[in-house]
């Protein structure tokens, strides 16, 4: 089982993929990103989603090469990997600056 940061981290993922959280998303790209450490920070935090997402992707084959695997688990895992997926996408494209066409 993973720790508590862990955990948090994937609760916080699941908040943004449920819709949770997009209000202060939409604030930080109207306010621009001029703390350089914002930007530092989403980097950070999309380094250990993509950890995360590949250690899920380690597990869901682990568990489909298990003579009876779990079904809801690896539905479970599958939906989790799609959230961070999702949470990925979001901050990346906070990272790329809003250009006006």
């Amino acid at each position: 089982m993973r720790d508590k940061a862990w955990l948090a981290t994937v609760r916080h993922g699941v908040a943004a993929a449920n819709g949770h959280g997009r209000r202060e998303s939409s604030n930080r790209r109207k306010r621009g990103m001029s703390d350089i450490g914002d930007e530092a920070e989403i980097r950070t935090r999309i380094e250990i989603l993509r950890r995360d997402h590949r250690d899920l992707d380690a597990a869901i084959e682990a568990l489909r090469a298990m003579p009876n695997p779990d079904q809801i688990q690896l539905q479970r895992f599958k939906k989790r990997k799609l959230r961070l997926r999702d949470e990925i996408a979001m901050l990346e494209d906070l990272l790329i600056p809003d250009i006006i066409a």
